[in-house]
């Protein structure tokens, strides 16, 4: 395997694919959203200067996940921001680091944007929890907020 993580806006060609694992994974059966619904939002990630970012996975230039990083990911916390979101791999390639690599990617992209945390929601703290996520707010029995500590911003004078 040989693994490589790039921004998605620089293998345009695979945009249709990613939006599709995205409806498929989070939002398939979610009244109002659509595969041309992700391929819209995930056509804004362009400039890897600022979000929304979107990196894909790519094993031998196969694509194998996906993760984004956005303004928010939860109209009713609009204070929270930005949100690690959309994680996907694929099923056959899960438990291979794949997605560990891809959220450490997108972190210290936003890290270099000047980022401090990053918020996301998740039914499974425990793989986030490795990479450094506390639960900043439990949701449900099944659902929680978590929140990815980066540090202080660094800003030039």
């Amino acid at each position: 395997m040989a693994l490589r993580i790039d921004h998605l806006h620089n293998h345009f060609g695979h945009t249709h694919l990613v939006a599709r694992w995205i409806y498929d994974e989070f939002w398939r059966d979610k009244p109002g959203y659509s595969v041309e619904t992700f391929e819209t939002l995930l056509s804004q990630a362009t400039d890897p200067g600022r979000i929304p970012l979107s990196l894909l996975a790519l094993d031998d230039d196969n694509p194998v996940g996906t993760v984004n990083l956005i303004h928010n990911d939860s109209p009713s916390r609009p204070h929270l921001h930005p949100w690690l979101a959309a994680l996907c791999v694929v099923p056959e390639k899960r438990g291979r680091g794949i997605g560990s690599a891809l959220c450490r990617t997108l972190l210290s992209h936003a890290r270099r944007l000047g980022v401090s945390q990053v918020y996301l929601g998740t039914d499974i703290p425990t793989f986030y929890s490795r990479l450094g996520a506390e639960v900043f707010e439990s949701v449900s029995d099944s659902l929680c907020v978590m929140r990815v500590p980066l540090g202080p911003v660094d800003r030039a004078p």
